[in-house]
């Protein structure tokens, strides 16, 4: 039996979303023991979290780098704990606000985003390079025109009509079958996923099953990323990688089922400073799968922000 996981980080609402905190927000105070020991980290990072995920996807590699950095990873909104928005918005251009939000709060940090939550700190990084120290992105969602069969069924699902069918009928299926169909897509090796994990991903699966919202929320979200694949001209998602200024790290599982090799080539090539890492072990979520060595790379990247110093090629 694996080690028994660390409890998710404690939360609180700061502004429009629930944020997930390994020390409290400069400025901001928190209860005594009301946090993981450790921590102590003078700089900040924020986290965020993918399509159907919440703020506790970065439990243990947040725990990996409380020394270093103190970090804060919001639910987007509508997701996890975070209530919907009030205007409804859940495109990326909506949930990069919500984030900016965050950030203008910790100040400057180092941003980490895996799947849509990469796409997500892309446009933060591209629109207010004052906020972002450093760009770690694990498996980011940017958009491409052949998409595997995870991104297709995305994509089907953000029809019309088709969106809000396909959730209905998902819902009928139970919670274990299909937080166990999520993983099989997402790990490398769903085995690999603690028992306490499964069970806290299911029972957070419940328990938004009864939010009126939930369905409103994941279907949105969907098109929102759906939408950047056909975006153009200087908002497009890939011509504002190419004008980021923050030293970038590049991490992609080789068993992703959901983002193609291929695409981390480009990011390669499209990002200025950047380092690209390759995780023969690792399927999308690479924070989840290898925390240990994700927070390895990530710490490289931190002290070369540190000292000035641009990622070289690994």
């Amino acid at each position: 039996m694996a080690v028994e996981p660390i409890p998710h980080w404690p939360g609180r609402m700061i502004g429009s979303v629930y944020v997930r905190s390994t020390q409290p927000v400069p400025g901001e105070s928190r209860a005594a023991g009301s946090a993981h020991p450790g921590g102590g980290g003078r700089e900040q990072a924020v986290f965020v979290h993918g399509l159907a995920g919440s703020a506790t996807n970065w439990t243990d590699l947040m725990d990996e780098l409380k020394d270093t950095v103190d970090g804060h990873a919001p639910d987007l909104p509508g997701a996890g704990f975070s209530p919907a928005p009030a205007d409804g918005d859940y495109t990326v251009e909506g949930h990069a606000r919500a984030v900016t939000e965050l950030m203008e709060h910790t100040g400057p940090a180092h941003l980490f985003g895996n799947s849509l939550g990469g796409a997500i700190a892309v446009r933060v990084a591209a629109t207010r390079p004052d906020l972002v120290r450093s760009l770690t992105l694990i498996s980011p969602a940017l958009p491409d025109l052949l998409p595997r069969y995870g991104p297709a069924r995305v994509a089907a699902a953000a029809l019309p009509r088709l969106g809000e069918w396909v959730a209905s009928k998902m819902r009928l299926l139970p919670a274990e079958q299909r937080i166990n169909a999520s993983f099989a897509m997402v790990w490398a090796n769903a085995n690999a996923v603690h028992p306490i994990r499964l069970r806290d991903a299911i029972d957070e699966l419940r328990r938004r099953d009864d939010l009126p919202y939930a369905g409103e929320a994941m279907i949105g979200s969907a098109r929102g990323i759906v939408a950047e694949y056909f975006r153009r001209g200087e908002e497009n998602l890939w011509s504002q990688a190419a004008k980021i200024q923050a030293p970038t790290l590049i991490v992609h599982g080789k068993h992703d089922r959901l983002v193609r090799p291929a695409m981390a080539a480009k990011a390669y090539r499209t990002f200025r400073q950047v380092r690209l890492v390759l995780l023969a072990t690792a399927g999308h979520v690479a924070m989840m799968e290898a925390p240990q060595v994700v927070a390895a790379e990530a710490r490289r990247l931190i002290g070369e922000t540190r000292l000035g110093n641009a990622p070289l090629p690994s």
